[in-house]
């Protein structure tokens, strides 16, 4: 326990010192002013703004000093980040009640008349240094129950098998893009991918294989969004979604292909798939527009160019055009570029 002892006189200092530390207390600093004093504790505080550590638990702080009276001191050292909850105690010849409560309402916690008495002295320290003591229990159990709240939130957002965002971090996610797209003007695209015929391949490998495939493929959606913004989610079974912010049609457009080629070459076999002899995806991609008045809307046309996607035979990519007349139509060419046109085409930011 660190104990300040701020007082002019040197034979106060001396005095408080010899009785703190012939009772144990050995880690004593002494400074001459207040001026000192708060040089000292500015000089010592660490820790990030919103969690300061002081390097002193008890001060003893003379009333009456030059420049600097006891009282404004103590005001003075409130007002420093950190140091609300350190308890200080007057030592003053004072004992009115108006320079008492002028004290209290300063921000001292107790005080000590002069000349002190030993033991009322060593009483007054040890309540002070409990309290502090009980005060630091308190503030760790807060911290830890920030950090463990902090832990079971983000625990909550993730998707326990793939590792990838859950659904419910997803709509959170979604809703904050799609306002902020919309304030700022900004592109937002969506991509909606399913796994090829995977009841089939859980049938056939069985569901711990199953489960491994999900995670190889969120593992692939992962490792080519890679914008801080960007958000992979498992949005059901065997089927995610991609938020990309700042995206437009053709950003999106590039990272669905990248992602399908990508998945075709993790070549995970699948004997009874109607594409292929290995594990594909079908994906379909929608980008905001004037005409996109809910995410919700956004979230349907992405859903729609999928299944456009797999009535094309799967394993391929649509985007969704609102240049029709038809609701729901798609852009029905199905884009296929090689994987070294993909890489050069698709820029991370």
């Amino acid at each position: 326990m660190s104990i300040l002892i701020v007082d002019d006189s040197t034979l106060a200092r001396a005095v408080l010192s010899d009785i703190l530390m012939g009772n144990g207390y050995d880690d004593i600093v002494m400074k001459s002013s207040a001026k000192e004093a708060i040089e000292y504790i500015l000089k010592n505080s660490c820790g990030s703004p919103s969690d300061v550590s002081i390097e002193v638990d008890l001060i003893l702080m003379d009333g009456i000093m030059p420049e600097i009276e006891g009282i404004e001191a103590c005001r003075l050292i409130r007002n420093i980040e950190g140091m609300a909850d350190i308890p200080i105690i007057m030592v003053t010849g004072k004992t009115d009640i108006k320079t008492l409560q002028d004290a209290f309402d300063a921000g001292a916690n107790d005080y000590i008349t002069k000349p002190f008495n030993k033991l009322e002295l060593l009483a007054r320290v040890r309540a002070a240094l409990n309290l502090k003591y009980e005060i630091d229990k308190r503030k760790d159990r807060e911290r830890e129950l920030k950090e463990l709240n902090k832990i079971l939130q983000e625990l909550s957002s993730i998707d326990g098998l793939t590792g990838v965002a859950n659904r419910r971090r997803f709509d959170e996610t979604l809703e904050i893009e799609f306002k902020r797209a919309v304030r700022n003007n900004k592109k937002l695209s969506i991509i909606m991918a399913d796994i090829d015929f995977f009841k089939e391949y859980n049938d056939t490998y069985g569901h711990q294989a199953g489960d491994d495939c999900l995670k190889k493929i969120a593992s692939v959606l992962n490792d080519i969004v890679k914008r801080p913004g960007d958000l992979v989610a498992r949005y059901g079974g065997e089927e995610f979604v991609v938020i990309l912010p700042d995206t437009d049609e053709q950003g999106a457009k590039n990272i669905a292909l990248l992602a399908k080629n990508n998945v075709e070459n993790l070549k995970i076999p699948h004997e009874k798939s109607r594409v292929g002899e290995h594990v594909t995806i079908s994906l379909g991609v929608s980008t905001l527009t004037e005409d996109i008045a809910t995410r919700h809307q956004l979230l349907k046309e992405a859903d729609i160019a999928l299944y456009e996607s797999k009535k094309s035979g799967r394993n391929c990519v649509h985007v969704y055009s609102a240049n029709s007349n038809t609701p729901g139509h798609c852009d029905a060419k199905i884009i296929r570029l090689s994987e070294k046109q993909l890489e050069k085409k698709h820029k991370v930011d």
